[in-house]
This record gives structure tokens, C-alpha cells and sequence, in this order.
């Protein structure tokens, strides 16, 4: 299986607005003329739908060899209890490997700290919002779900935040660790009128 990562690497977290941003970035680096691979979730017809390249979904044959590779890496290494996720984070990977994906956007799928996406280290991190979601699992208030968001978050790597006003744990996160935290309203927004926007 391939272990590196040679190319940059998106990880975008949030409550909602993830799907959105992924398919946004998505669409702005194809045009840009690279090569993009794409995981979100979840799909709505044909599981292929989660993994994109060139913003077209996988096809079966290259998706079964990518499952393959990641069985055959299971096995190898004494029959690893692996989730769903898991299994198809690597197989996305696998994919993207394969096909030289010059950039890689993947969509975090629950929370951020402990997600299957957050074992790669991410050249850009984005939380889209944070909202109650989750609670069994990520904690009953926006500070905790917060904290457990900020987790996708790297030392001296660009995080980037949207929610207009994102929970002290996802700010004392990102500076706890020495991310390059960029805030909405602080380091960037927009506004428009009847005639354009500005960024």
C-alpha cells in the first residue's frame, strides 16, 4: 500500500458546509488544470460516488483493486479490525496513489480528532461551522464538539475557520498547538452588493 504523500493535502471538517466546500475546492484546482482526488461521504446512489477523480467518481474496477490492495495490507498485518470508514479512507487513498493525484481534498465524516481522514497530516485544514452534531459521540456543547473539530488542525500549518464565531476550544486548540489559525471576519470575508462580491 502506498505510504506516502506526495502531493498537498486538504482535510475539511465542520458541521455543515463540508460536501459544499470539498466539491467548491474540488472544482477550483480541476479548473486550474490539476489532477484532484476527492473523498466525501456519504454517497447517494453508487458508492463510488465518495471517491472522485477529476470530479468524476471511480470507476468499479479501479475501486475493487483499491479494496484489494487494502485487504491484502489488512491481512498482512495479522487481520487489523478495521470500520467501514476506515476501510474505504484507505481505499480512497489507494486510488489517489495510484492515479498520481496532484492535490487530495478529503471530508472529514464524524467530528475531526479521531475521523479515519485525520491519519494523514493535512497541508490545509478547514472547519466549515460548528453547530450541535453528534453529541453521543462528540459531546453535548459547541465547546466540545469544537475542541474534537480543531483536531484536524496542525503546528504551523494554515487552519482555516468559517464559523463567525468558532468556541474558544477551537481557538485555544489551534494555539495550543501553533497552527496558522485564518479566521472569517478577521483574515478574510466577503460582501456584496447589487453589482459584485468581494473577497
Amino acid at each position: 500500500m502506498q505510504q506516502t504523500q506526495d502531493c498537498p493535502l486538504i482535510v475539511v471538517g465542520g458541521t455543515n458546509g463540508k460536501g459544499s466546500t470539498c466539491a467548491y475546492l474540488e472544482a477550483i484546482y480541476r479548473y486550474a488544470g490539476y489532477r484532484v482526488g476527492c473523498y466525501t461521504s456519504p454517497h447517494l446512489l453508487d458508492y463510488n460516488e465518495r471517491i472522485r477523480v477529476d470530479q468524476r467518481p471511480v470507476d468499479d474496477e479501479t475501486l475493487c483493486q483499491a479494496f484489494a490492495r487494502v485487504e491484502a495490507a489488512r491481512l498482512a498485518a495479522g487481520s487489523v479490525a478495521l470500520t467501514y470508514f476506515e476501510f474505504g479512507t484507505l481505499a480512497a487513498w489507494e486510488v489517489f496513489a495510484a492515479c498520481q493525484a496532484e492535490v487530495v481534498i478529503l471530508e472529514v465524516g464524524l467530528g475531526g480528532r479521531l475521523d479515519a481522514v485525520n491519519v494523514y497530516d493535512a497541508d490545509c485544514a478547514v472547519v466549515t461551522g460548528i453547530a450541535l452534531d453528534h453529541t453521543a459521540w462528540l459531546g453535548s456543547t459547541r465547546e466540545a464538539i469544537g475542541f474534537e473539530k480543531a483536531g484536524i488542525f496542525r503546528t504551523g500549518v494554515p487552519a482555516i475557520c468559517s464559523d463567525p464565531e468558532p468556541p474558544q476550544s477551537l481557538l485555544d486548540h489551534a494555539a495550543g498547538i501553533g497552527a496558522d489559525l485564518r479566521l472569517l471576519g478577521r483574515d478574510f470575508g466577503y460582501f456584496g452588493d447589487k453589482a459584485q462580491w468581494t473577497f
